[in-house]
């Protein structure tokens, strides 16, 4: 299982380390290795939140998602991506955003590829920012079965029973935050509006397909069984198991959960292709130094998935998504304050790691009781 799951991902880190070597020597190597243990620590929270959604695709989508989905990570959002942003706000066309790129330069010098890039921060964050707390709020308002920090998420549940009200609370800190924080407060206003669109859009496209999928299937079901023959019955399964697939999203469904994911994927990369330009400037090197990082989370996101880790320890989406409602206040306080990478990066892996050895007492207390412990969805 481990070979299977992260074998591409050692294979391309290998690459990833030969090619920083091809492209700056010993030092572009190094970098690369930084760039990568950066990407994994920022972005584990991330697939934590991937695998929750991930596990409702069936196993074709899954292969898009590290395939397909890979090249769009990598050549998308850290390569393309910020030449894009240096076009808009930068005012210049793509031939010059890639020269710029290749002459490099650092943050303080006005006129080069990152400073344009750190200048555009603001709306970049106010976007993500946007996206994550939109998906931090949804669930916290929600009235799960289990629930981590019960006198938290106990009164958040109730209040949450008001429609819309994730919506409400997302564009009133969006406001307070383009008042309070940003220098340009209608650009920063106008970006963190369209995160929540966004994530309105493209997560309710994906849960309408998901339903009617689901309908068509159980329809199908049903008709099935009205004319089951022995043959149908064999090809089914005879003991009543679920099969592979069964139940899981596919056609449009999977797609718009595909689009989901990658815009989920976009809004945890936001801080760390930024904030990489500080460690180098070579967009290169930072493409494949993130690049190799996002493969691993990628890897991690599916072995999650295959061994129903989020199954088995009830509480860890609980601190992921605690950990995406932290992420979500540093960007919105990055729009005026510098927030150190290892901050958001200690704060991510200490609430999941909170949330796994919480899962881990909750477990050997249920089987101290002579229980057994359920495979349950937060």
């Amino acid at each position: 299982m481990l070979l299977k799951t992260f074998g591409w991902s050692v294979a391309i880190t290998v690459a990833g380390l030969v090619g920083g070597f091809f492209l700056g020597g010993a030092s572009g190597l190094a970098i690369v290795a930084i760039l990568i243990v950066l990407e994994v620590s920022l972005s584990f929270d991330n697939a934590v939140v991937n695998a929750t959604i991930l596990k409702r695709m069936n196993a074709f989508w899954q292969k898009i998602f590290l395939t397909v989905g890979i090249l769009i990570a990598v050549f998308g959002m850290r390569l393309m991506f910020p030449l894009l942003i240096v076009c808009l706000t930068g005012g210049v066309g793509p031939m010059k955003a890639i020269d710029l790129a290749i002459k490099g330069g650092d943050q303080e010098t006005p006129g080069t590829y990152a400073y344009m890039l750190h200048e555009a921060h603001p709306s970049i964050a106010a976007f993500g920012g946007s996206f994550l707390l939109m998906l931090f709020l949804n669930f916290v308002f929600e009235d799960h079965k289990v629930k981590w920090l019960k006198p938290i998420e106990r009164p958040l549940a109730k209040i949450g029973k008001l429609d819309q009200l994730s919506v409400v609370v997302a564009l009133l800190v969006l406001v307070l935050a383009s008042q309070f924080l940003a220098e340009d407060a209608g650009t920063v206003l106008f970006s963190g509006v369209l995160g929540v669109m966004t994530y309105l859009l493209v997560g309710g496209l994906g849960d309408l397909f998901e339903q009617q999928g689901l309908a068509e299937h159980d329809a199908a079901d049903d008709a099935d069984e009205a004319e089951a023959d022995s043959k149908e019955s064999a090809e089914n399964g005879k003991d009543g198991k679920e099969l592979p697939g069964v139940g899981k999203a596919a056609g449009k469904a999977a797609f718009f959960l595909f689009m989901y994911l990658e815009v989920l994927d976009a809004s945890f990369s936001f801080d760390g292709v930024i904030g990489a330009f500080a460690i180098s400037q070579d967009i290169f090197i930072i493409a494949v130094g993130l690049g190799v990082g996002a493969m691993w989370i990628r890897s991690l996101t599916v072995y999650l998935v295959r061994q129903g880790t989020l199954d088995d320890y009830a509480y860890l989406e609980h601190g992921a998504m605690w950990a995406i409602g932290a992420l979500a206040t540093i960007l919105f306080i990055s729009i005026k304050h510098e927030v150190p990478e290892v901050i958001t990066g200690l704060i991510g892996v200490g609430f999941i790691g909170a949330a796994f050895l919480a899962s881990v007492r909750r477990n050997k207390r249920i089987a101290a009781e002579g229980g057994e412990v359920e495979h349950v969805h937060a």
